[in-house]
């Protein structure tokens, strides 16, 4: 009796200890568990509050750092924010993953803690009154009820903090900062390249191919939709857009293989429009030049739908700006200014007042200004040229040309001489902007005045020999103008002068470029007409590529990239 009596008492001190650690482990855990509840609470207020103002202070302190003259301590302190921001997210993410499963792993052993207690607490069988016996089991059944109710309410609120707790992409996170000067230079990011003014930054170009032998073709590669707006290339890849009726699409070429990287569709949108727009053959619905920074590509058709893209062709974000009022479809291409996104939305006649000039921050879609434009519908693109320390956004529309602040919308100057059907984009070169009325005139504006300087700053006007469509190009000391019928006039930029015409009998869309001390000229037969700038006509080649053209070529490190009506072609030698 003795012996057995013995062994009760330490089964029943083994049995109470083990019930101490399984109660004190449940405690524990379940200390810890509202620890980790408790801060990944905080954890998720400072992503969906802390987190947003940050980013909204970041977005103004670049908003009034484009505004305003460079300054590097702003720069820094812009740049540090970023990395901030940057590092927190990346730490609240790792802790909210990480911090979820603690929390699930600290509520299983707290649950599993209290059940085991709750069993090993249980007393041995004793003879007890009727009504203590019952007492004591509802009391255990009640303990039992409160642990499973309490264990499962702690995993609930574990898995609705696991599965709605925000995963940040990385790529999603705070925008990179906006592409360098020397980037912008080095790389043919829009239209005509940098300050859309067509001259190429390096001098190794090709003067010899021929597209029917091959000889100096790097590669052709075919374009899978039609389009007339030029090539765009940045660090490898070459961008382009094509668009039927129904379809519009971004192309993505490795610029060293000619392999079609990616294609990306630019979904329609309600604002776009359901029926077919109407447009002129010679137009189609992808005339505009896509834009880059670098970082992601922007596209624009004739319906107004707007994609933006990153590098890989995921879609960053779309809309639209609704169909455009264009007799001959919407052709304006696109313009980049740091971040901003510029877009010349001219259409209807001057006195409806339905043209725009907008601002898009290119991160994030969101219109950053836009103003609107006493001005008729124009095919012209914008350009953003330095004019001594300050950039300007310059446009060319009917009846105004005018100057702007890109970081803002300000109107800087317009001047009253802008004509009907401006198709032909202005460039920037010795001083002067030069704008091209078609048919009419060219003008010389000093873009150093303020308002309408109509009657003060343009210097000089010409008539002869004016182009229709295609934009001029200027060394700064010499502008050529390309007239579509083949007649190339050169003009001196101090006062206007000719200095000698050429007709070269064979008709061009393409705006011409300049390469060091040589013009390239390429017609719609695809003959690309090479001549040496001097005090006449000096032509040292012509190349043809054996495909007719309507778009500009682009200019890279000894390479010349040229979308056919049907295919891309990369002109160059395997070496370079």
């Amino acid at each position: 009796m003795s012996k057995i009596r013995e062994e009760s008492f330490v089964d029943s001190a083994s049995a109470g200890a083990a019930y101490q650690a399984a109660l004190w482990s449940a405690v524990v855990s379940g200390v810890f568990s509202a620890i980790v509840l408790v801060l990944l609470v905080v954890n998720y207020l400072q992503i969906k509050v802390l987190d947003p103002l940050r980013a909204e202070r970041l977005e103004m302190m670049k908003v009034k750092f484009i505004g305003e003259p460079l300054s590097e301590d702003m720069l820094f302190d812009i740049r540090r924010l970023d990395l901030e921001i940057r590092r927190d997210k990346i730490r609240r993410q790792f802790f909210s993953r990480r911090g979820g499963y603690l929390l699930l792993g600290g509520l299983v052993v707290c649950v599993a803690g209290l059940k085991l207690a709750s069993v090993l607490g249980r007393r041995p069988p004793q003879p007890a009154a009727p009504d203590d016996k019952q007492a004591r089991q509802m009391r255990e059944a009640a303990m039992a009820r409160w642990a499973v109710t309490a264990g499962l309410g702690l995993l609930s609120v574990a898995a609705l903090i696991v599965a709605f707790n925000p995963q940040i992409n990385i790529t999603e996170i705070t925008a990179p900062a906006y592409p360098s000067e020397e980037q912008i230079n080095n790389n043919w990011a829009g239209f005509r390249g940098p300050a859309g003014a067509g001259i190429s930054a390096y001098e190794n170009i090709p003067t010899k191919w021929d597209g029917k032998t091959g000889d100096g073709i790097l590669w052709k590669s075919k374009v899978p939709l039609r389009g007339h707006n030029s090539p765009v290339v940045w660090a490898g890849r070459v961008f382009l857009s094509g668009a039927t009726s129904k379809k519009r699409q971004v192309f993505c070429f490795d610029a060293l293989s000619g392999e079609l990287l990616w294609t990306a569709d630019v979904a329609g949108t309600a604002a776009g429009g359901t029926k077919a727009v109407d447009i002129m053959d010679d137009t189609g619905y992808a005339a505009p030049t896509v834009a880059t920074d670098g970082r992601r590509v922007y596209a624009i058709f004739a319906n107004g739908d707007l994609g933006c893209f990153d590098f890989d062709g995921k879609s960053i974000w779309t809309k639209s700006l609704g169909v455009p009022d264009s007799t001959y479809g919407y052709a304006s291409s696109l313009a980049m200014y740091r971040n901003l996104l510029l877009i010349q939305y001219d259409q209807g006649m001057a006195e409806e007042v339905k043209s725009r000039m907008i601002a898009i921050d290119g991160y994030s879609g969101r219109i950053v200004w836009e103003v609107r434009r006493p001005v008729a519908g124009s095919w012209a693109s914008p350009i953003v040229a330095k004019v001594g320390e300050k950039h300007q956004l310059i446009t060319c529309s009917d009846p105004w040309i005018t100057g702007y602040n890109p970081a803002t919308g300000e109107e800087l100057w317009k001047a009253l001489c802008g004509g009907a059907d401006m198709a032909p984009s202005p460039v920037y070169a010795g001083g002067f902007v030069f704008a091209v009325s078609p048919y009419d005139h060219i003008v010389a504006i000093r873009p150093d005045g303020r308002g309408d300087v109509t009657d003060t700053h343009i210097s000089w006007s010409a008539e002869d020999s004016i182009p229709d469509i295609c934009s001029p190009v200027s060394n700064g000391k010499v502008i050529f103008l390309l007239h579509t019928a083949g007649t190339l006039t050169c003009y001196q930029c101090a006062d206007g002068k000719i200095l000698w015409e050429k007709e070269l009998d064979t008709s061009f869309n393409a705006s011409p470029s300049l390469v060091g001390d040589k013009i390239y000229l390429l017609s719609t037969k695809g003959v690309m007409f090479i001549a040496r700038i001097g005090a006449e006509y000096e032509e040292i080649a012509r190349c043809e590529l054996g495909e007719k053209v309507h778009a500009s070529a682009a200019f890279a490190n000894g390479r010349i990239y040229i979308r056919g009506t049907k295919n891309l072609y990369c002109i160059g030698t395997a070496n370079e």
